[in-house]
């Protein structure tokens, strides 16, 4: 069976945990996320202790934000470890995204357009008017100007984007919550099956598949209901 868009984030306490986790979930999911705690706390042997011996995709969620050679040469550190995703910041501008483009080939590049976390009154705390829909559309289109192959947004606006870049763009979406999950410190959420119906390609989730008490079982059932959804909208996996 074909595994499902889903990438699970493995935000574990050790490297041994996060290993288990991705043995329990990966026949099926396409993708484990690799955050910037683990990756600070393990290094690159984080990498394939999760990748394990399934060929599992990876995305690499480093969020990289600094100027555009600081940017390039951390892409370039990582590329041996082969990720299928890489994160960056959209607010890094047009150069950093492009140097980030540049120097990893053969990786997708996702620009990081307004994290999840933050709400309409977050941004306008930080400098940010009007409406996070709207931030997202400007940092979105920015960023595939700059050759961005994929953006990081949340379900909420995951529509707006696709409407602004059309269809040939990846579009991953945190803040992804099945029916009943707690939101936690996420502020913009929506289901699996709301997030895929209005264009999205990709879903990230954690908590809700890593801390249950089977987290294989849990995503085997997300992974099944996104499969009716996706089948139902013609799109299939």
């Amino acid at each position: 069976m074909t595994p499902a868009p889903i990438a699970v984030a493995l935000d574990a306490p050790d490297l041994e945990t996060a290993a288990h986790w991705a043995s329990l979930v990966t026949p099926h999911v396409s993708t484990v996320k690799v955050g910037l705690e683990l990756y600070l706390r393990y290094g690159p042997e984080v990498i394939a202790s999760v990748r394990g011996a399934s060929g599992v995709q990876v995305f690499l969620d480093l969020k990289l934000h600094d100027i555009p050679n600081t940017v390039a040469g951390a892409a370039r550190a990582v590329a041996r470890l082969k990720p299928a995703i890489l994160t960056v910041h959209a607010a890094g501008g047009p150069a950093m995204i492009g140097a980030a483009v540049e120097a990893l080939p053969a990786t997708k590049i996702a620009a990081v357009t307004v994290l999840t976390s933050l709400s309409e009154a977050d941004l306008e705390r930080i400098g940010v008017a009007g409406p996070p829909d709207a931030a997202v559309r400007r940092l979105a289109v920015m960023a595939v100007g700059a050759g961005a192959q994929a953006l990081v947004c949340s379900p909420r606006e995951v529509a707006a984007v696709r409407a602004e870049v059309g269809p040939d763009i990846t579009l991953i979406t945190p803040g992804v919550r099945p029916a009943g999950a707690e939101s936690q410190d996420q502020a913009r959420v929506a289901t699996p099956e709301r997030a895929f119906a209005d264009g999205a390609d990709l879903l990230v989730i954690g908590r809700p598949i890593t801390g249950s008490a089977d987290p294989g079982a849990t995503a085997a059932g997300i992974a099944a209901a996104l499969r009716r959804t996706l089948a139902d909208s013609g799109r299939g996996v």
